[in-house]
């Protein structure tokens, strides 16, 4: 840790680095959480953290500069297109356009990329300017940057305004950007753009629709091959592609973003609820089942219908609405707010119907902690914008669970939440695991006080367990803050699943109480916590971890017997008969194609153990062993098979 003693950071590591005490690729200075730009002028004795362009942040500000020159580019070849956001993203960043005078196309991305190096090349400076409110309102307006005046409106009052430029002198491109980034453009080495998407503005299908052009940017080239060569390896693993590949899941017009699971994905899918079943079974949860509708009086008193409101699916029939004409019914604006007010909501979350079975009577501390399971249905209403396949869907189920419990019982409960949860991520080789605190949002309730005790708690919780963890200031829900568990799958990339969250507002919001060992009633602590998260987008995660090769026990199949010709199927189906009262999985292809192409066919479709039979087969009463993960295993008998085979259509936990 460096202090800065009065001068800019500049100056400070200039000094430093003529002492030879600095690395040569530092592009900025990390404050407390915060990340600034190099020339940021501190106040004397502030602590500070060099980044270098090889951290994990300086990655960060590289992605975010690039986003600006590729934006300088697009308008530079595109006269007239109009600019919005350009962020950062886990794996590169993208930037949203609205150009009027057609698509992109990837002939377009080739010439923007040339763009960006000759404008890369020139070494220019970013440069931060902070002015007024009026100032950048007359500078955009001036520009016809409509997008970026209505980002300027949304600035809270108070809060600074700066500008990031680079460029010749007189040809600069000016963004309005919050930063940082890095000190100039040689640090942006290696970049390539990847795709073109559609976008509303601000997520919303009722804005217009901009152009998203996806890309990515890496310290150094080699950084950059690898990283592209896994984008083709996602491309093949796609969870869309592989759904349609595998008959798993498809989706309808007739229910916008709401999966359709076919028998094989249902099959899946039913396997990941039974196996987090065994464990709440096994760790002392009990399930319950809620309705699916609910009094708009239950999400007042939870704070959903203020905080939550507009993604709430609205239900009312027809017996509400007033016929104008015969044959007609229309709702006027009176009406509307009515049923706005009054009409129930289908669920979107099972923490409030489970605080209404918690206050149903009265309660002992005898009882806590209470676990409380739920894998009922959900919908939230997500924008047009944002839905994507199985990840971002508008009906799903969580391996939901809440837990209330004493204060005291708080962080023993997060340490065994955290138990089970490893488990869980082992069984599915998910062996990198991030934890971050996300701490209180600005929209939020509950006093501060309430927020002290709730994020102390998780922080006990986590120190307990004896875990690192990094805090993310601001990314707590809004009635408490939680622990984020993120994963790495085969290719690296990082998914947000598992989450633990301290709840004192909804105890108190639906006033709930238990009776103490001193005979007075106390408020119980609600912890909210999830392993797999939703398991529509468990599903596609894992689906695309393992490129839809399930383990055995979770399977749609776990073994596909092939016949040589069709004198062996009457064997076939003694050997199917034998395997399903067993309680194998297993299906026959008993046609006429050849073995060759049975072969195939299975292969593609992932199935764990293809067994072939002919005559000889049939005569020795075996079978011909083809496993998908060890390979050829050759001829033995149908008991030996099962002897190897059950064992691994076992969930984990059945196996130890």
């Amino acid at each position: 840790m460096l202090t800065a003693c009065g001068m800019s950071t500049t100056t400070a590591l200039a000094l430093l680095k003529q002492a030879g005490k600095l690395h040569a690729d530092v592009i900025g200075v990390k404050v407390g959480t915060k990340l600034v730009d190099l020339h940021t002028h501190l106040d004397e004795a502030t602590p500070f953290e060099v980044v270098l362009a090889t951290d994990r942040h300086g990655l960060e500000m590289i992605r975010h500069s690039t986003a600006h020159i590729m934006a300088d580019a697009v308008q530079r070849l595109f006269a007239g297109t109009k600019v919005t956001i350009g962020p950062s993203t886990d794996d590169g960043f993208y930037y949203d356009f609205d150009r009027r005078d057609g698509a992109f196309t990837d002939d377009d991305l080739a010439k923007i990329e040339v763009e960006m190096r000759a404008i890369i090349a020139k070494d220019s400076v970013f440069r931060r300017d902070e002015v007024s409110r009026d100032e950048a309102r007359e500078i955009f307006e001036n520009m016809g940057e409509t997008y970026k005046l209505e980002i300027l409106e949304r600035i809270p009052a108070g809060e600074r305004i700066s500008l990031y430029r680079h460029g010749e002198s007189g040809k600069e491109w000016l963004d309005l950007c919050a930063g940082p980034h890095v000190p100039s453009t040689r640090f942006l080495a290696a970049v390539k753009l990847t795709s073109v998407a559609g976008a509303y503005w601000r997520g919303d299908e009722r804005n217009p629709m901009l152009q998203r052009i996806y890309g990515t940017a890496f310290q150094t080239q080699l950084a950059l091959d690898e990283h592209l060569k896994a984008i083709e390896e996602a491309k093949a693993r796609d969870h869309r592609k592989l759904g349609k590949e595998l008959d798993l899941f498809l989706f309808d017009a007739v229910a916008p973003a709401m999966p359709f699971f076919l028998p094989k994905g249902a099959r899946v899918y039913n396997g990941l609820v039974e196996f987090v079943r065994k464990l709440y079974d096994r760790d002392g949860y009990e399930e319950v089942i809620t309705p699916q509708l609910f009094s708009p009086k239950l999400f007042e008193t939870s704070g959903h219908l203020a905080n939550y409101g507009d993604n709430l699916y609205r239900v009312w029939t027809t017996d509400h609405l007033a016929p104008s004409a015969p044959g007609e019914a229309q709702i006027d604006a009176t009406l509307r707010a009515e049923l706005e007010a009054n009409s129930f909501a289908l669920k979107p979350m099972n923490c409030p119907s489970h605080c209404i079975i918690f206050g149903s009577r009265r309660r002992s501390y005898r009882e806590l902690p209470w676990r409380v399971a739920d894998f009922g249905r959900l919908h939230r209403y997500e924008r047009g914008g944002v839905v994507h396949g199985l990840s971002r869907v508008r009906t799903f189920c969580q391996d939901d669970a809440h837990i209330f419990c004493t204060a005291a019982q708080v962080a023993g409960e997060i340490e065994q939440f955290i138990l089970m949860l490893r488990e869980v991520y082992d069984a599915f080789q998910f062996s990198e695991v991030a934890i971050k605190l996300a701490t209180r949002p600005d929209k939020r309730l509950g006093t501060d006080e309430d927020w002290d005790t709730s994020e102390n708690a998780l922080k006990e919780g986590l120190e307990r367990a004896g875990l690192p963890f990094e805090i993310t200031p601001g990314e707590g829900a809004f009635y408490g803050p939680k622990i984020e568990f993120h994963v790495k799958d085969a290719l690296k990339r990082s998914w947000q699943l598992g989450t633990i969250q301290h709840d004192g507002n909804l105890p108190q919001r639906f006033d709930l109480s238990y009776i103490g060992d001193d005979g007075k009633e106390h408020r119980p602590v609600m912890l909210h916590r999830a392993i797999l998260g939703s398991l529509e987008r468990f599903f596609s995660v894992l689906l695309e971890h393992c490129a839809g090769a399930f383990p055995a026990w979770l399977a749609p199949v776990h073994v596909r017997i092939l016949t040589v010709s069709e004198k062996s199927n009457a064997y076939a189906c003694k050997v199917l008969a034998e395997l399903r009262a067993h309680g194998v999985r297993a299906e026959a292809d008993l046609g006429a194609e050849k073995l060759g192409a049975k072969v195939r066919e299975g292969r593609m479709a992932r199935v764990p153990y293809l067994i072939v039979v002919g005559p000889k087969d049939a005569e020795a009463g075996s079978v011909s062993v083809r496993s998908r993960d060890a390979g050829e295993l050759g001829a033995m008998s149908l008991e030996a098979f099962l002897g190897r085979l059950l064992p691994e259509t076992l969930p984990p936990i059945q196996k130890k």
